[in-house]
């Protein structure tokens, strides 16, 4: 693989660890027929529905209250046999999305910063476009454009709402466990794809659900949060296969779990200078429009 393109797969690792860990709630779990059973059984336990129900609506809200956090963030992507983990570390403003981290996959590092829905990524020396250190790539024309329901980047407000959308048959309090030292309880999370913004679109691409695990602490914030997705993406090319290809499109899975600690932790977050950054929001744009 050249440079470039393993510049690229590393930025796509590291925009999927921040989408899935901005976007905070908006990802369900099961299907219709869980649902369904879940409505059968409610009568026999409903007061521990409600009260679950909640804890997971206001779990947002009372972690933004904090204003910032350290996070740790774990993406496992796997696809025909293979896998690649992306690890990341920083710090997170939990009212406005910003975070300043640093990315590790396969081997090599990469200096990360989210300001006002603009990701900035600091390449690996050789692997960067244009001969300059940074690329820039804005979240938002990309999310706008692809429908993917990641308007949410970024603003509290809009998790919130999505939190709202819960009713008492879409959480499921699954016991607890303790997490990076703090107690918490183990909720794990349904809401329909189509109640996101953009949701039609979301669905064609992940299907109607999506499992969301979380795990809140005994002051009902947000300390540990699992995504898994199984997205369609777009089929390799007959160039790029030694085979026949395929017009089947290939599915990737991707597990996301970003944890939250130290509340209230400094952040910097700076814009570096223009003259070091090349603006790849068209190339994003482009590559989205490929795999919808």
């Amino acid at each position: 693989m050249s440079s470039t393109g393993n510049g690229s797969k590393l930025c796509v690792l590291g925009v999927a660890g921040v989408l899935a860990g901005t976007v905070l709630v908006g990802c369900g779990d099961g299907g219709d027929t869980k649902q369904e059973a879940g409505a059968s059984s409610a009568k026999t336990s409903a007061g521990a529905e409600e009260q679950g129900t909640r804890a997971v609506r206001s779990a947002y809200d009372r972690t933004a209250e904090e204003d910032t956090a350290k996070v740790e963030l774990r993406v496992r992507t796997s696809a025909q046999g293979r896998s690649e983990t992306a690890n990341g570390q920083g710090v997170v403003d939990l009212e406005d999305g910003d975070s300043v981290m640093t990315l590790t996959a396969q081997g090599q590092r990469i200096e990360q910063r989210v300001i006002d829905q603009v990701l900035y990524q600091k390449m690996p020396e050789g692997q960067a476009p244009g001969g300059k250190p940074w690329i820039r790539i804005d979240l938002g024309k990309v999310a706008g454009r692809q429908g993917a329901g990641d308007q949410g980047v970024s603003d509290p407000a809009q998790s919130a709402a999505y939190a709202k959308a819960i009713t008492d048959q879409d959480v499921t309090e699954k016991g607890t466990a303790m997490v990076n030292g703090a107690r918490t309880t183990h909720y794990r999370v349904g809401v329909d794809v189509a109640e996101l913004p953009n949701g039609d679109a979301l669905r064609k691409q992940v299907g109607p659900a999506l499992p969301m695990d979380v795990w809140l602490d005994d002051e009902g914030r947000l300390r540990r949060q699992q995504i898994d997705m199984t997205v369609k993406a777009a089929p390799q090319s007959a160039g790029r296969s030694s085979g026949a290809a395929s017009s089947a499109p290939e599915k990737v899975t991707v597990r996301t779990v970003m944890d939250f600690t130290d509340f209230g932790a400094e952040i910097e977050a700076e814009k570096p200078p223009a003259g070091q950054v090349t603006d790849m929001t068209g190339k994003a744009l482009k590559q989205g429009k490929r795999q919808s």
